[in-house]
């Protein structure tokens, strides 16, 4: 099976279990990655803190000043509605899924004459034109398997970095969010999260991202927000089972035990620090 194909496979697997399932318990943007609870927001207040979690990308990329961003693994597009929604010079948002469901989403939801949802793998994205910026959002962790050979791993790693360097502007940021193993041996992983929820996928750590962008981008800040993504991880949680009748109505009670079991075993791995949450700023020089 080509990357290509796993990718695809592994994308439509977890994230076409359908809208209305993750609509029930995500913040009203639907947005499905770590939240950022920066001083002020409330510990139950989701939707705030998913929103600073975005508008932070969006500054390490200085959106405001941008004229075209691309967002890599864009999700059901909350990412580039915000970057519209915060005006400035910008003229093109395109995101890149691989799931037909976040797709379509991106199509009614966030349609916008700035906004272009691509079904595309970035290995065959050509932009138009430079960007200003790239923003990837928890799409790092679908580029390697637990298969792959350090030196594999590392050279796919570098192809993404080399694809960033090559599609921006000189002085154009990558913002980049990735979970990663910490204090684990990678051997260690949870078969059943390998297995049932993110097949053909593998965390990387942060040494290996580092040492990837070596020679071809400049790192300029990292952050390990893990106990931001314990926190997500229980509000999700939280919610789940407060919609769980529904939740079952449309996705089925096997699914819906499943996601249970996953994000209840992703808080603990987060908040014993066996999985970290990076955030990366790195630059085109």
């Amino acid at each position: 099976m080509t990357d290509r194909a796993r990718a695809l496979e592994a994308i439509q697997f977890h994230y076409d279990v359908g809208n209305p399932f993750y609509a029930l318990w995500l913040d009203p943007r639907m947005v499905y990655s770590c939240a950022m609870w920066n001083p002020g927001i409330a510990a139950d207040d989701l939707a705030g803190a998913q929103l600073a979690k975005l508008d932070y990308h969006l500054d390490q990329v200085r959106a405001r000043e941008a004229r075209a961003l691309l967002d890599v693994g864009c999700g059901w597009g909350a990412l580039l509605l915000r970057a519209v929604e915060l005006g400035g010079k910008l003229e093109r948002a395109v995101g890149l899924t691989l799931s037909e469901e976040q797709r379509d989403h991106v199509a009614q939801a966030a349609a916008h004459p700035q906004i272009a949802c691509k079904l595309e793998n970035w290995l065959d994205h050509r932009p138009e034109q430079p960007y200003d910026g790239i923003v990837s959002i928890g799409a790092f962790e679908h580029f390697a398997t637990a298969q792959d050979t350090q030196e594999l791993r590392l050279e796919k790693y570098r192809a993404f970095f080399r694809f960033c360097r090559e599609s921006m502007v000189r002085g154009g940021r990558l913002s980049l969010q990735t979970i990663a193993y910490l204090n684990m041996d990678r051997r260690d992983a949870s078969q059943f999260m390998m297995a049932e929820i993110f097949p053909h996928s593998d965390l990387p750590y942060l040494s290996e991202v580092t040492t990837a962008c070596e020679g071809i981008l400049e790192v300029s800040a990292v952050r390990n927000d893990r106990l931001d993504y314990a926190r997500t991880c229980n509000l999700w949680l939280r919610r789940l089972k407060q919609q769980r009748a529904a939740a079952e109505r449309v996705a089925g009670r096997e699914v819906v035990e499943k996601f249970e079991k996953y994000l209840a075993l992703s808080s603990v791995g987060f908040h014993q620090g066996k999985l970290c949450l990076l955030r990366l700023t790195a630059q085109k020089t």
